[in-house]
């Protein structure tokens, strides 16, 4: 079986972390969480790495949450205790590391609310956002009724956690939730650009949302 998420740390301090799950839309399931909780600590732990990138292999960047596990639990309190042991949103938002998610395709859910706790979000033209928990009956659950209004005009997160509609690029771009927007051919160029400008400089400023 291939692995669920990625890892490479290439000779400039770049970190790597790839959902790989196409199948599924890159699905985030609770070892994929493990995973990038295991990989986030180890950035934190090599002084070497400045920067993360995150990307999803296949069609999307993610489709979010596996909702094929929810309620699988063994009860409500051994899964609360798993995300307060391993909140992932939590250390991605205090990491040392400046960050930034490679979007396209499905951005939706934990894979809307994860890149939103990264200092930059670069993006195809392709690319979709949407919060649309709320068509599941539950609200967001990776901290995205909290970043969203800090990242975006409240007028606009609400809309979005309220009404779970999807946004284009165009939408996102305007609305500050991507930093830019390329079409797909070219987003990894712009991407590779953009990590040159930055580690040019001899000290990277986190842009993500603060923590309360």
């Amino acid at each position: 079986m291939a692995d669920l998420v990625l890892f490479d740390i290439d000779a400039r301090g770049v970190a790597t972390i790839a959902l790989n799950r196409p199948r599924r839309l890159n699905a985030i399931n609770l070892e994929m969480r493990d995973l990038l909780w295991s990989y986030l600590e180890a950035c934190r732990d090599l002084p070497d790495v400045r920067i993360i990138v995150f990307r999803g292999e296949g069609r999307a960047f993610s489709a979010g949450a596996d909702i094929a596990e929810f309620g699988t639990a063994p009860s409500l309190i051994d899964a609360r205790r798993a995300r307060h042991e391993r909140d992932v949103w939590e250390l991605l938002l205090s990491h040392r590391c400046y960050t930034i998610a490679r979007m396209h395709g499905f951005c939706f859910g934990a894979g809307l609310e994860l890149p939103v706790c990264c200092d930059e979000r670069i993006a195809a033209d392709d690319a979709t956002f949407a919060l649309p928990e709320v068509s599941l009956g539950y609200i967001p659950s990776a901290g995205g009724t909290q970043t969203l209004p800090r990242t975006i005009p409240p007028g606009v997160a609400a809309h979005m956690i309220l009404t779970g509609e999807p946004v284009t690029a165009a939408q996102a771009v305007s609305a500050g939730l991507v930093d830019s927007t390329w079409p797909l051919a070219a987003l990894d160029s712009a991407l590779d650009a953009r990590l040159s400008e930055l580690l040019a400089r001899p000290a990277l400023e986190p842009r993500r949302p603060a923590l309360m």
